[in-house]
């Protein structure tokens, strides 16, 4: 990269503090609107940039990248998914992406945690009695839920935001159990006291609560297919706060609505920020619009990483937060 200041062009409004420090260091174009750029600006971008800094919502694919300027040789990405970001294509190119890894999990293990408390005990429908002004009172039999207590919850996905989650549901009374591309280290497995489950449909068809906890990739599209979704107990429930790509939405939708699944907790949805109609008609579903990383610390968190990124690479140096081949 030239010795002068890269022009970084971001797509999406950031913390305040974030953007001013950007500007600070490098030639810095800002959305101030704060629009999704469209296909057409995104190609813009691409042409004219030193650096792109995507957000999880911009679809970077090869037709954006067929037309990247050749002084474009980095996308620092405002996030931790790479999924939207076609990462042969920009290998291709010679273009490096960088994600924000790390930060945002805790943050996501919180999100995780709520749900999984709010969909057994029915926390979104009670909200509505009462602002529906319908609420007559206590009743033993009003809005009864099922306790989470002593209950089997299977981890799809037992990486870091995975764990984070098994610590917390340690301390619910929940019994661990996961699956994961690979075993984790014993003492990780002891200390959580985790069973791991090599079979994905065997652990389904055991848990009472499911949480979905690893990234989109082309081997997790659709993991949670229509034929797994039937190996699922109809007291079961389904949180998902990692992509909605993983589920078979329209599958999930049927089955929930037809009592073979009993409820849901969706952060994400797999073609949003469309919802399935059908989705918002139903009472046994907790939907939230993405926004499990959505805490200030988490963002200004993943600006400092992307920043770093940035300053590392026009250094001349590799970025800490290279995305590898290996983590597709």
């Amino acid at each position: 990269m030239n010795a002068k200041k890269p022009l970084v062009i971001v797509t999406r409004k950031l913390p305040d503090v974030i953007e001013t420090r950007m500007m600070e260091l490098f030639e810095t174009r800002l959305n101030l609107e704060d629009t999704p750029m469209s296909q057409a600006e995104l190609s813009a971008a691409v042409a004219e940039a030193d650096v792109l800094v995507p957000t999880v919502t911009d679809r970077i694919d090869s037709k954006i990248l067929s037309q990247a300027g050749d002084n474009l040789k980095l996308i620092a990405s405002f996030g931790t998914g790479i999924d939207h970001i076609d990462f042969a294509a920009a290998k291709k190119r010679n273009i490096t992406v960088t994600n924000t890894p790390g930060v945002l999990t805790e943050d996501t293990a919180d999100m995780t945690m709520a749900l999984i408390l709010a969909v057994p005990r029915r926390l979104s429908e009670g909200e509505r009695l009462v602002r529906a002004e319908k609420w007559d009172g206590w009743g033993p039999t009003l809005m009864l839920g099922h306790r989470i207590w002593g209950k089997r919850l299977g981890i799809v996905g037992m990486g870091r935001i995975g764990q984070a989650v098994a610590h917390r549901a340690r301390g619910f009374g929940l019994s661990i159990h996961y699956h994961n591309r690979q075993r984790v280290h014993p003492e990780t497995e002891s200390e959580l006291e985790a069973t791991y489950w090599e079979s994905l449909d065997q652990m389904l068809a055991h848990m009472d609560i499911i949480s979905i906890n690893c990234p989109h990739t082309p081997a997790t599209f659709h993991l949670l297919s229509e034929r797994r979704l039937k190996l699922v107990k109809p007291h079961a429930y389904i949180v998902n706060t990692s992509r909605g790509e993983v589920i078979d939405e329209k599958a999930l939708t049927r089955m929930l609505a037809s009592g073979e699944i009993a409820g849901a907790g969706l952060d994400v949805f797999e073609h949003e920020p469309a919802v399935n109609p059908k989705l918002l008609n139903l009472e046994n579903v907790v939907l939230l619009p993405h926004m499990g990383s959505a805490t200030l610390e988490g963002r200004l968190d993943m600006g400092e990483k992307v920043i770093v990124n940035i300053k590392t690479f026009a250094d001349g140096h590799t970025p800490p937060d290279r995305v590898l081949e290996t983590m597709f």
